[in-house]
């Protein structure tokens, strides 16, 4: 069987990707499109291959507690070793996304997870009022307590060095793709493996390490997208920039290593990043093209030649990747999966597409490289949060958005109306993405009743999402 690796490149912008990652051989696609605008929903279709509505995935619940199989369950069932590593707090066992997993290894900023580690983020959350003599209760608690200490140690440390001055003149922690680093160079990959990696370098704080720094930045996402962000926008522009170009560094490394046992690599962001555009920043503030627009690369060594670059303007999506993984380890999609694989070019043409007219879509159903981008409102977490830091009226940011990509058109509702990107295929966009919209079966009956302890909820809060 083909070893085959998935790596997201988390909150990585297309034109940033085309700018600082030059290095990266494979095919990429100049029309690739996430069906979302943030984490659990983009995640949901690349493990199931459907869209997150479909499956139950949305605002108000976000555990992938689908009953279809997620991913590493059919790679696991048709006997390959799976592995994975996350450092975002969305995609690890809290929330179910090990399903299917042998091994799941967390960044540092997500140990507190072990059992035998002392959860300083939780303690943190609960003595924040407490002054300085909380640290002796923590001291007291680590080494009296049932947690490993040195490990607990050497974890609170990690977590207070990154908040003081002394930060510049220790060893910069990253947000966790060194770990990744190391764990692709000190795993002995065999045949028959799967491994998945998600790297955050590119998502805010935009905290990369001193070397690579140019500016100190601290973003609020939905704050600055209703009001104005604290910092000067030119510097929060050249602080993501220096995280794409540590993010490049780092990867090209990551990427050397996975050659010498992978033959299929699929490299993609899982959606981009607002950086003032239509004033916002982040990006949980609807969908737009720099959102909905990801890059898309796939290394297949399997192909002989696999030096240089190739593009290809098909258009795609994360729906994709799913059937590309699958069709890699010889498995059967599930009959209710969309997407294609991208390794088969012979039913693919230049816009992703068949030969039909494209001024005359069906009435229902999706067309070959057709997309539907959605947005799902802001989960309670989030409305919470921004009600205490006194904004009103956020009713309308609780309604469901939807958008259409085919090529390289995007069609998109906002907050205020209807946006377009491109040149469009369609004589009425509007009612095209109707008819998409009207053709999915929703599940949005799903009551998440999973109560977050304070240590993931601080986790979230750190990265913008509660």
């Amino acid at each position: 069987m083909t070893n085959v690796a998935l790596v997201v490149l988390d909150t990585l912008r297309y034109d940033a990707f085309e700018e600082h990652f030059d290095w990266l051989p494979g095919r990429r696609f100049e029309s690739a499109w996430s069906t979302s605008h943030w984490t659990v929903p983009a995640h949901a279709s690349l493990f199931t291959g459907r869209y997150a509505s479909e499956i139950g995935i949305y605002a108000g619940a976000q555990t992938f507690d689908c009953p279809e199989p997620l991913l590493a369950e059919r790679l696991q069932s048709a006997g390959y070793t799976t592995r994975a590593f996350s450092a975002n707090p969305n995609i690890t066992p809290v929330f179910d996304a090990d399903r299917g997993f042998g091994q799941f290894e967390k960044s540092w900023r997500l140990q507190h997870h072990r059992t035998d580690v002392f959860d300083w983020d939780a303690f943190i959350a609960e003595t924040r009022d407490c002054g300085p003599e909380r640290y002796a209760l923590a001291l007291k608690e680590v080494v009296l307590g049932d947690n490993r200490t040195l490990p607990s140690l050497k974890h609170g440390a990690k977590l207070k060095l990154r908040d003081t001055p002394l930060a510049s003149h220790v060893e910069h922690v990253d947000d966790g793709a060194s770990t990744a680093l190391e764990l692709v160079r000190d795993t002995a990959f065999a045949d028959d493996e799967f491994l998945f990696l998600n790297l955050m370098e590119a998502h805010s704080p935009y905290d990369p390490p001193a070397e690579w720094k140019r500016v100190d930045v601290d973003i609020d996402g939905l704050a600055a997208s209703l009001g104005e962000p604290e910092d000067d926008p030119a510097d929060l522009e050249r602080a993501y920039d220096d995280c794409v170009r540590y993010l490049s560094h780092v990867y090209e490394q990551i990427f050397n290593e996975l050659c010498e046992s992978f033959d299929l690599i699929v490299t993609v962001s899982d959606h981009g990043e607002l950086l003032g555009e239509y004033g916002g920043w982040e990006h949980l503030s609807g969908i737009y093209p720099e959102l909905a627009r990801v890059p898309l690369s796939i290394y297949d060594a399997r192909e002989g030649t696999v030096d240089g670059v190739t593009y290809d303007d098909c258009s795609v999506s994360l729906l994709d990747v799913h059937e590309t993984v699958l069709a890699a380890a010889g498995l059967e999609s599930d009959s209710d999966a969309r997407g294609r694989d991208l390794t088969d070019t012979s039913h693919l043409t230049s816009e992703g597409r068949d030969d039909e007219d494209r001024s005359e879509p069906p009435d229902s159903g999706f067309r070959d490289g057709e997309v539907l981008v959605e947005y799902h409102g802001l989960p309670d977490r989030h409305l919470d949060a921004l009600r205490r830091k006194g904004f009103e009226d956020l009713e309308k940011r609780t309604r469901w958005l939807e958008g259409v990509a085919l090529g390289d058109y995007f069609g998109y509702e906002t907050f205020d109306g209807f946006g377009e990107w491109g040149e469009s295929p369609y004589a009425d966009p509007r009612a095209r993405l109707r008819d998409l919209v009207d053709a999915l079966e929703r599940r949005t009956d799903v009551d998440e009743d999973r109560e977050l302890d304070d240590s993931v909820l601080q986790q979230l809060e750190e990265l913008g999402y509660a």
